[in-house]
């Protein structure tokens, strides 16, 4: 079982604040004979004509010394977690969480930005004192 990130528990909670219902902590997707272990599963009733919608978040503090290296590992699972699931559970929608603050300091960067655009990253923004979502990156 992997190892929760540092800011977990502040993702989960904002979620739930945000009127999420965590269906799974962690996530596991099995697909091609490897076993992936996504951070949160969540699901939301929207009350129009939609049914349920469903997305995956992969939760990052960047609190390593080397960010560059947390960003590569961050892309890296991103995009592993995004394959598997277009493949067992394509209606799901899987989302990186980042705190405000490296969201502010990298991903608004012309650099984060084109990584957001090229890499089709969608983002969840989060503020992890407060415990909540800040923004949603479609």
């Amino acid at each position: 079982m992997p190892r929760k990130d540092l800011f977990h528990d502040a993702v989960r909670n904002a979620l739930i604040k945000d009127g999420w219902t965590i269906t799974a902590d962690p996530f596991r997707v099995e697909f091609g004979g490897m076993d992936f272990y996504i951070d949160l599963g969540a699901e939301r009733l929207i009350k129009a004509e939609k049914d349920g919608r469903k997305i995956a978040v992969e939760i990052k503090g960047f609190v390593s010394p080397s960010f560059i290296s947390e960003f590569h590992t961050a892309i890296g699972q991103f995009m592993n977690y995004r394959l598997a699931l277009s493949q067992k559970e394509p209606e799901r929608e899987i989302y990186l969480a980042v705190p405000e603050d490296i969201f502010d300091s990298f991903f608004e960067t012309p650099f984060g930005l084109l990584a957001i655009t090229e890499y089709k990253l969608k983002l969840l923004i989060y503020d992890e004192k407060k415990e909540v979502i800040i923004k949603w990156i479609e």
